[in-house]
C-alpha cells in the first residue's frame, strides 16, 4: 500500500485517526467536497448529522474506486460541519462508523474538522474532501 499511517509517541494519541499519513505511492487523487448527495443528486439524511457523514464517505469511496483506489489510499481528509460544537462529535463518529461498517473497515486517515457557517445547500450539514496517494 502507499499510504502508511502513523501515531507518534511523542503526540498525543487519538483514537479516531492517525497524526501522520506517510505516502510512497506515485498518483496523486484529489478527491472534491462531497456532500451527502445520492446519484441523483437527492440530498440524504436531511437534519440528520450521522446520515449526511455516512453518505459523504460513501461518495468519496465511490470516487476513489473510479481512481482505481480506496479508503486505504487516502492520505488526507478535510471535513467542514455547518455549524459545529464539540458536542456533535459522537454523531459524527456514527455516521464514520457506519459508513466504515458498509466499507469494510473504518478509515483512519489524518484529517482536519472545520465548524463553518454554511455549505452550498442548505439541506447540507457536512462536506468532506479527500487526497490520496496510489501506485
Amino acid at each position: 500500500m502507499p499510504i502508511t499511517l502513523v501515531n507518534p509517541s511523542e503526540l498525543p494519541a487519538i483514537d479516531v485517526y492517525r497524526q501522520v499519513s506517510i505516502a510512497s505511492g506515485s498518483k496523486l487523487v484529489f478527491i472534491a467536497g462531497q456532500v451527502a448527495w445520492d446519484a441523483e443528486g437527492t440530498t440524504v439524511g436531511k437534519g440528520d448529522l450521522a446520515a449526511q457523514v455516512e453518505q459523504c464517505y460513501l461518495n468519496i469511496a465511490t470516487a476513489l474506486a473510479a481512481a482505481g483506489g480506496s479508503f486505504d489510499d487516502v492520505a488526507k481528509l478535510t471535513v467542514y460541519v455547518v455549524d459545529w460544537t464539540p458536542d456533535q462529535m459522537p454523531t459524527l463518529l456514527e455516521g464514520i462508523s457506519r459508513a466504515g461498517a458498509k466499507l469494510g473497515g473504518t478509515p483512519v486517515p489524518p484529517a482536519t474538522l472545520l465548524g463553518v457557517a454554511a455549505l452550498d445547500v442548505p439541506d447540507h450539514l457536512v462536506e468532506i474532501e479527500a487526497t490520496a496517494v496510489l501506485d
